[in-house]
């Protein structure tokens, strides 16, 4: 299993990764890359890409449960509340000495401070969607959406 990301590295990420803007077709784009390189590995993951309330983008791939979009909610529900990814927001509370189960006091069924969900923010404009994908370890998912905004970045 991949050891996470410090959360100076997170947050970095976060910055580095704010986009110009984001279309429903950029939504597409974004996606399409997603499923390029979770097939290419034989990953068995969901993906979904949201602005605002509107789903722009969601693949379930070969292997994927009804669970994964399960964890996609309760994953995408702590960016739309904390503003960044959980993976991040996993991080802060481990490295307080306690987890995001023991203290945020949200209901674990609906919220889940584990890797995948990075948040879609447009300079100027805040964090505006969410891209999530779920059915790796955690770590891997956050990987997997990373470098497919790396990717994406470097094709605008």
């Amino acid at each position: 299993m991949s050891t996470a990301p410090e959360i100076a590295e997170l947050e970095a990420q976060e910055r580095r990764l704010a986009l110009a803007r984001f279309t429903h077709d950029d939504a597409w784009v974004l996606g399409t890359l997603l499923v390029e390189l979770a097939r290419a590995r034989k990953a068995p993951v969901a993906i979904d890409i949201r602005r605002g309330g509107q789903q722009l983008f969601h693949a379930a791939l070969p292997g994927s449960t009804p669970d994964n979009d399960a964890w996609i909610d309760r994953k995408r529900r702590v960016v739309e509340r904390y503003g960044c990814s959980s993976l991040l927001v996993g991080s802060r509370f481990r490295a307080k000495g306690t987890t995001f189960e023991e203290s945020s006091r949200l209901d674990a069924d609906t919220y889940a401070a584990h890797g995948g969900a990075f948040p879609i923010a447009v300079e100027g404009a805040g964090v505006i969607g969410t891209v999530v994908v779920s059915g790796l370890p955690q770590v891997e998912d956050h990987a997997l959406v990373v470098e497919a905004l790396e990717k994406f970045t470097g094709l605008r």
